[in-house]
């Protein structure tokens, strides 16, 4: 291993939204946030932008365009991306906030698929849309999709837009190519158009391939806009930076459109340095970073395992976000609603550690806990004791 993963570097003090909101004795493993320091072509390119000294607006260079291109035709077999396909924004959500904006009116539903990322529900009621669950079934440690519920949600006229999350988050599922086909001809014979969140498509593990939308049958792509960043797989949240990716030149229209009436157009400097560096440079680190991270995954499950056998690790396919069905931790009697915030703020309180409260995802995750796996192996473990002494005094 050409890296040092396992090194700890303290974030506190360093305005931290991960460690900085929290007290000085606690483990913060909630937020999608890494440990680790970003690779370091990443860090050469920014120390060499920084050393410019002059950070006024940015163009978006030609090479910019050509390194996403070649990223994702090379890594993942998604060939016709172009800079006419590609709209730079500040963010992901923002980015999929634009595109409902674009394909949906004031009433129109907008179809998720809980549990699903929390940021999903404002963006989705900030445009004056209203959700459409169409709930993943849980059923022997893993989820699936309820297709002929898709296809009701679908069918109904006041339905506009699909909001997909591949790979899944908080689920850790990387849907197949075939689900993803059988999403996109629902959607596409309804008339609704996809949007599909890939922010996590750099993070999947073995037996578990990417498949980004945009490589599906023409018909069903032209319906579709797929958000994209390197920020989540390179650990470089904080320097905001993400891309519209759409192959019909109607629907990067009205995007453009969007992005620009809601002021998110101009990316940041040290965003389009990083980008390059990350896509260009960067593989070798992300591979490396994957394994390890793999094998905390293998660690936690181990551990919990011969620790905590009633708890319930569901597999983790993609993410660094391992999924937790804790249920089964309940006092004798006490009703399942509710239970999870009420495990989250006695972990806080008791054990000092920090995890994603299941609901928060919607109310189909009451049960469940989200744990952040991307930290040296040392930091890994001292979560799992503390998660076993919060279990084990609930």
């Amino acid at each position: 291993m050409n890296y040092n993963f396992d090194e700890e570097i303290e974030r506190r003090g360093s305005q931290s939204v991960k460690w900085d909101l929290f007290s000085k004795e606690a483990l913060p493993m909630w937020v999608a946030d890494m440990d680790f320091k970003a690779a370091p072509p990443i860090i050469d390119a920014l120390q060499k932008r920084l050393d410019h000294g002059v950070f006024g607006y940015e163009l978006v260079p030609q090479k910019y365009y050509d390194t996403i291109s070649s990223w994702f035709a090379k890594r993942h077999g998604w060939d016709w991306i172009r800079k006419e396909n590609v709209i730079p924004t500040t963010g992901v959500i923002p980015a999929y906030s634009a595109c409902i904006k674009a394909f949906s009116r004031t009433g129109d539903m907008v179809i998720v698929q809980p549990p699903c990322y929390n940021a999903f529900f404002p963006a989705i009621r900030n445009n004056g849309c209203l959700e459409s669950h169409n709930a993943l079934v849980y059923k022997d440690g893993t989820y699936s999709i309820d297709f002929d519920d898709l296809e009701k949600k679908a069918a109904d006229p006041r339905t506009s837009v699909m909001l997909l999350c591949n790979p899944h988050n908080p689920a850790g599922r990387v849907w197949t190519r075939e689900e993803l086909l059988r999403i996109g001809e629902i959607c596409l014979k309804n008339h609704v158009f996809v949007i599909s969140d890939e922010i996590h498509c750099e993070i999947t593990y073995p037996g578990h391939d990417y498949t980004p939308f945009g490589t599906l049958p023409d018909e069903i792509v032209r319906n579709s806009a797929t958000c994209c960043s390197p920020t989540k797989p390179f650990n470089i949240a904080g320097i905001q930076i993400a891309n519209i990716i759409a192959k019909d030149p109607e629907v990067v229209r009205r995007v453009d459109r969007a992005i620009n009436d809601n002021e998110c157009c101009d990316v940041n400097v040290f965003g389009v340095a990083a980008l390059i560096a990350a896509y260009g440079e960067s593989g070798e680190w992300l591979d490396e970073m994957l394994s390890y991270v793999y094998e905390n995954y293998l660690t936690l499950k181990d551990f919990i395992s011969k620790e905590l056998p009633k708890a319930k690790v569901l597999p983790l396919e993609g993410t660094y976000l391992p999924w937790l069905d804790l249920s089964a931790y309940r006092k004798e009697g006490e009703p399942l609603e509710g239970f999870s915030a009420r495990l989250n703020k006695h972990l806080e309180e008791k054990a000092k550690l920090i995890l994603s409260c299941g609901t928060i995802y919607g109310p189909e995750a009451e049960g469940f806990q989200r744990i952040n796996i991307a930290a040296p192996r040392k930091r890994v473990l001292e979560g799992l004791r503390r998660l076993k002494y919060g279990l084990e005094t609930y």
